[in-house]
């Protein structure tokens, strides 16, 4: 057998993801051993520039469009993506038939100074890159100084540490894959802040057309999250936002119904659109057009995503 490539971004992270599902692979396929599985390492433009905002440098696929090329071009066989980080629409010729059982998908706080995010100073720094984190920090209290910051978790924590910020909101399934969620002072309910699409799921992607890989990495899909995230997706799509929209969304399948929440916001977090629909769990995709649909009905015409 070929050796059997995985295209993963370089960040402690992402290596984490990649390693994870390398190590799942070779528990779940008994002609694959770790001698067959090579992760390679692609940097991408979100890597590159780090020091520029998610949206000046092209919003969509910023964490994902190089690896999906190499993938496209046969020079890898699987990408590991976190999955909030792709755009909603799938690139022509790839395909997502297989996710990782998710973990937490909450919010952290982090900070040195204050054990909660309610008890922080007014006017205190508050680092996040995510303008639905944004959003919704600003609509839990209004007195905070909500301020951009990029790079990796190590990256951000050693600026909590140097106190350029007083705290920072990261991902707590991020800090749980790098042992970490010790740093953690506190975790948001998902009624505090509801998480990014696809937050704490690991995406698997390849191409259509690749049989070997689809039979491979589906041993070790997790059906669960995979309709759960069918849905959030979907919504997604239908609003037609990408990493960078300001909206949660999380559904949760139970006795085979699931039940998606969601949250738009105004860029400036000061209006807020709710919906929430339930349906059984084949009809994932269409409760996920449906609540992005009533979403954008709600937040009206001069809306703009």
């Amino acid at each position: 057998m070929k050796k059997f490539i995985i295209g993963s971004r370089g960040s402690k992270l992402s290596l984490a993801y990649s390693t994870y599902v390398k190590d799942l692979i070779i528990k779940s396929n008994s002609q694959i051993d770790s001698n067959l599985i090579e992760i390679k390492i692609i940097k991408t433009a979100g890597d590159i520039f780090q020091n520029k905002k998610i949206s000046d440098i092209g919003g969509k696929g910023v964490f994902s469009k190089q690896i999906e090329d190499e993938l496209l071009d046969s020079k890898i066989d699987l990408a590991v993506h976190s999955l909030k980080d792709l755009p909603s629409e799938m690139t022509d010729r790839l395909c997502i038939n297989s996710v990782v059982r998710r973990n937490d998908p909450r919010d952290a706080f982090l900070s040195y100074s204050s054990k909660s995010f309610f008890t922080l100073k007014s006017q205190a720094r508050v680092g996040t890159s995510s303008l639905r984190r944004k959003a919704q920090l600003n609509s839990l209290r209004n007195d905070l100084n909500i301020i951009p910051i990029r790079g990796n978790i190590d990256t951000r924590i050693k600026k909590l540490e140097d106190k350029e910020f007083d705290a920072i909101v990261l991902s707590l399934a991020g800090l749980k894959m790098l042992n970490l969620e010790n740093k953690a002072s506190e975790v948001f309910a998902v009624d505090q802040m509801l998480p990014a699409i696809g937050q704490g799921a690991i995406a698997l992607q390849c191409r259509e057309d690749d049989q070997n890989t689809l039979d491979i990495i589906k041993t070790i899909n997790d059906e669960e999250t995979y309709y759960c995230v069918q849905a959030e997706r979907s919504l997604l799509e239908a609003i037609g936002g990408d990493c960078d929209t300001a909206i949660g969304g999380l559904a949760k399948l139970s006795n085979e119904q699931i039940i998606l929440k969601s949250e738009l916001f105004s860029n400036d977090g000061n209006k807020k659109f709710v919906v929430e629909n339930s349906g059984h769990f084949k009809e994932a995709r269409e409760i996920g057009y449906k609540n992005g649909k009533e979403l954008l009905k709600k937040a009206g015409p001069n809306f703009k995503i």
